[in-house]
Order: C-alpha cells, then structure tokens, then sequence
C-alpha cells in the first residue's frame, strides 16, 4: 500500500457522475474531474503541523491539486494537507 510522507494524503476520489438529476447521460468527453473523495491513508504531519484528516475521511479538495497515481488498477491522488479545503 502507499504510504505517504509528511503532510501529504492519499486520496480515492469519488466516481464522476454518470447521469444527471434529470435523468440524461453524459458522456465521458463532458465528465468533470471529481473534487471530492475517501481518505485511504495519511502522513505523519510536520513537527509544527499536526494532521487534521484521518483515515475513512471524506474530504473537499481543489480543482487542481495533487498528483494522480495509478496503484494496482486503480487511481488515486496524493494531496498535501493545506490543498484540502473541507472535510464533509
């Protein structure tokens, strides 16, 4: 399993929706990057930043953060603590 370093979590983000509330398809090509997921595992935090996710964590992060890692079929992202905006 990864095991991430520092402040840095690993992240399985959320499916992209494949239909609207109204009931249409969308296509792959129109699917928007998920900014939401499941916190699978954490870092041990910086001396002077404590951790404030954990592990089973829903969380909120931005657009554009994080790395994208491909770990035994399936994708992951590994974000830095301070890229993470809530946790619902």
């Amino acid at each position: 399993m990864i095991k991430p370093l520092q402040d840095r979590v690993l992240v399985e983000p959320k499916e992209a929706e494949t239909m609207t509330a109204g009931g249409l398809i969308i296509p792959d090509t129109a699917k928007e990057k998920q900014q939401q997921g499941t916190v699978i595992a954490v870092g041990s935090g910086k001396k002077d930043e404590p951790m404030e996710v954990k592990v089973g964590d829903t969380v909120l992060y931005g657009k554009y953060a994080g790395t994208e890692v491909k770990y035994e079929g399936k994708d992951y992202l590994i974000v830095k603590q301070s890229d993470i905006l809530a946790i619902l």
